[in-house]
């Protein structure tokens, strides 16, 4: 399939893991890319395995002056742009909410909400003509011990979508996914050692790797989703109708 021939997304937080993977299916199926993050040996690493199609500026998701340089390279490379991909999400911190650091709270709105709102307003502005996805979270859906405070961000990252999808109706379709455990650096905490005993939770019998939301998200992107917005699609081996079985 060439779903996305002739056609320009941006991708944050993309230099590795589930970002560089929606990457690399959009440009597969003859897309045009630009990704960021936060270190630019990343995204040239990531610009080697992508080709000629994909271009890259580093910088910080939270930073105003990192979004406009993107904005302005895109308007200067591309002249359009056509979907944006919101990947760009931490979690600095691992423990119970009482606990919690209120700075690095604050530093994880910032980021992973707030960061997410100007991106999207600022594609507004430039010209986004289809689609926006948000990577949001299973923890966004219920209790996730030691990582709390990021399933809150990601479950205002639901909501932001729903908003969203009614603001910028009829032009652009907003939607969101919510990966369970998926093998990249960022979750390692959540599974390295212990593989099997959490991929036993699952009914598929496996943790998610990149490319299991790839897929869902290009789906999300391309005219295939032409009647679908507002929407989070969880991504979750199975271990959500487990839990509530």
């Amino acid at each position: 399939m060439q779903r996305f021939e002739n056609k320009v997304a941006l991708i944050t937080g993309a230099s590795r893991g589930i970002g560089l993977a929606i990457a690399k299916r959009l440009v597969d199926e003859g897309g045009s890319v630009v990704i960021t993050g936060r270190k630019q040996e990343g995204l040239d690493a990531a610009l080697a395995e992508l080709g000629p199609r994909a271009s890259a500026v580093a910088g910080r998701a939270d930073d105003a002056e990192h979004r406009a340089a993107v904005y302005a390279h895109i308007a200067e490379r591309h002249g359009r742009l056509d979907h944006l991909v919101n990947n760009a999400g931490i979690n600095p911190i691992y423990g119970p909410l009482q606990t919690v650091d209120i700075a690095a709270a604050r530093k994880i709105l910032d980021v992973n909400v707030i960061a997410t709102l100007e991106w999207t307003r600022d594609a507004v502005a430039a010209g986004l003509t289809t689609s926006v996805v948000n990577l949001s979270s299973v923890s966004a859906l219920a209790a996730s011990p030691g990582i709390a405070f990021y399933g809150i961000s990601k479950a205002a990252l639901v909501n932001l979508t729903m908003q969203l999808a009614v603001e910028l109706a009829p032009g652009l379709r907003v939607n969101a996914v919510a990966p369970a455990v998926v093998k990249t650096v960022f979750a390692a905490a959540l599974y390295e050692g212990r593989e099997a005993e959490v991929a036993a939770q699952y009914p598929l019998e496996r943790l998610g790797v990149p490319d299991d939301v790839a897929g869902p998200v290009a789906f999300l992107l391309s005219d295939d989703a032409a009647w679908i917005t507002g929407q989070t699609l969880v991504i979750d081996g199975g271990v959500g109708v487990k839990a509530m079985g």
